[in-house]
């Protein structure tokens, strides 16, 4: 068995370990494979291993590999900050778009979705943290933004994505989830049909699924350290 193989075993028993702690059932959760600087081999060996669903984070490295696995039936979701001028691509390429911070970007990616493919399926981003390094709108803005990508005609808003600032201990972990969870509660009672919480990295999955994560975002564990050079 490859590493990778291996290592999509071991993070799909973290999984349903921490959603039996949980009292959750492991197939409310959705385990999203982060293959952004990895080779196209890498994520054959992970396809190969049954794993479907693949995110990226860089418009062309992306829409490279979206093109060169069209034949094998994989979910492409991109989870990066998305500039105006590259949102055609992601529209035209995606299935998922996690990282919605602001109005424009979610007018034009319904604008610029083909009319052939279904709904462009989208997350709000939402600083938790508050941190200026990060994307996200801030949490009282939430509620405004996403009303306004409800109503635009070629996305589906699916709920809330957030990148909080990496802590050691699980408690700590778990607050802004926790925060973030509060607010996803807050726009489902207010009437927005809400049913993913995209939280939960390498280092902090425990606690995500712990807060009701849906989909958690993992690539360190699955395909090793990055190499940005």
């Amino acid at each position: 068995m490859s590493a990778i193989a291996t290592n999509l075993q071991a993070v799909r028993a973290r999984i349903a370990a921490a959603a039996n702690a949980a009292g959750r059932r492991p197939e409310e959760i959705q385990l999203l494979a982060v293959s952004k600087t990895k080779p196209l081999a890498d994520i054959l060996v992970a396809a190969a291993a049954g794993q479907r669903a693949f995110a990226e984070n860089y418009v062309q490295e992306g829409c490279e590999k979206v093109v060169a696995t069209a034949d094998l039936g994989l979910e492409w979701h991109f989870i990066g900050p998305l500039q105006s001028n590259k949102s055609r691509q992601v529209a035209e390429h995606f299935a998922w778009v996690h990282s919605i911070d602001r109005l424009k970007i979610a007018e034009r990616l319904s604008a610029q979705r083909p009319a052939h493919l279904p709904p462009l399926q989208v997350c709000v981003q939402v600083n938790v943290s508050g941190e200026a390094s990060k994307s996200g709108c801030p949490p009282h803005q939430a509620a405004a933004l996403c009303q306004a990508v409800a109503a635009l005609p070629h996305l589906r808003l699916r709920g809330l994505m957030a990148i909080p600032q990496p802590v050691d201990e699980l408690s700590a972990q778990r607050r802004p989830f926790r925060e973030l969870r509060q607010l996803y509660e807050t726009l489902r009672s207010a009437g927005l049909p809400l049913d993913t919480l995209s939280i939960g990295m390498t280092h902090d999955l425990e606690a995500a699924v712990a807060e009701g994560a849906t989909i958690v975002r993992i690539g360190t564990a699955i395909f090793g350290e990055r190499n940005y050079a």
